[in-house]
């Protein structure tokens, strides 16, 4: 198991909601993301072949977005721990759940898991108000300042990682000529002319499915986007 999965479970290691979040965010700090053929390798190992330190180290990469959840609510110091552990288990959960054969990012199916999971546990306690990132001590010194660098930024990289993943996705989903104007607009920089002539279409009909396949993915985009916001 890795070390701060360890420091979720043993209650006793870590005295302080403080000190935990310092422990936890320099052990984040040491997953580097993985390709995306090599998670893809993780996942049929795993889920084909039972490969039990691939499941390890799927749950390992993953472990940001427990962190990003759990962020997201000002959560007493004494419980931070068990709210971290709960998150995880919600994530192990996702883990043993998932089907890489469905066209689904894990991020997007995990993150509803994990955070139903920590927020189960903060209902039953009714405690989440005391940790901030941004209050300081009696030296005016805020925990932020105290974090190690690039710690929050892994958690951004996850959750922009959920984003493109999905914005990916949602390309996929656009009708083929759709998607051929918008990929080629946004992401190849054509000319909306050279596309017409690909497609043997006329540049206004062009024009037209740019502005169909925005509104699609703008309307995709919202509603993944109002899923995930703050409750």
């Amino acid at each position: 198991m890795i070390p701060l999965l360890a420091a979720c479970i043993n209650t006793a290691s870590i005295r302080g909601g403080q000190k935990l979040l310092e422990t936890y965010l320099k052990e984040l700090q040491q997953i580097k993301l993985l390709a995306p053929e090599e998670e893809r390798e993780l996942w049929r190992a795993y889920k084909d072949r039972g490969d039990q330190e691939s499941r390890r180290r799927l749950i390992e990469q993953y472990q940001p977005l427990v962190f990003r959840e759990a962020m997201r609510w000002h959560i007493s110091g004494d419980i931070l721990q068990d709210a971290l552990q709960e998150g995880t288990l919600g994530l192990i959960e996702a883990v043993e759940r998932y089907d890489y054969g469905r066209n689904v990012a894990f991020p997007i199916f995990a993150v509803h898991r994990i955070r139903g999971e920590i927020l189960d546990f903060l209902q039953k306690e009714n405690k989440r108000s005391s940790l901030s990132l941004d209050e300081p001590d009696e030296n005016g010194v805020t925990l932020r300042d105290q974090l190690p660098d690039g710690a929050e930024d892994l958690a951004d990289r996850t959750g922009r990682q959920i984003l493109f993943e999905h914005v990916a996705q949602t390309l996929q989903r656009l009708p083929q000529k759709e998607q051929i104007v918008v990929e080629g607009v946004y992401l190849k920089d054509q000319q909306q002319k050279s596309l017409a002539e690909d497609l043997s279409v006329s540049l206004p009909y062009v024009y037209r499915l740019q502005k169909r396949g925005i509104r699609r993915v703008r309307g995709m985009l919202s509603r993944f986007i109002h899923d995930n916001k703050e409750k």
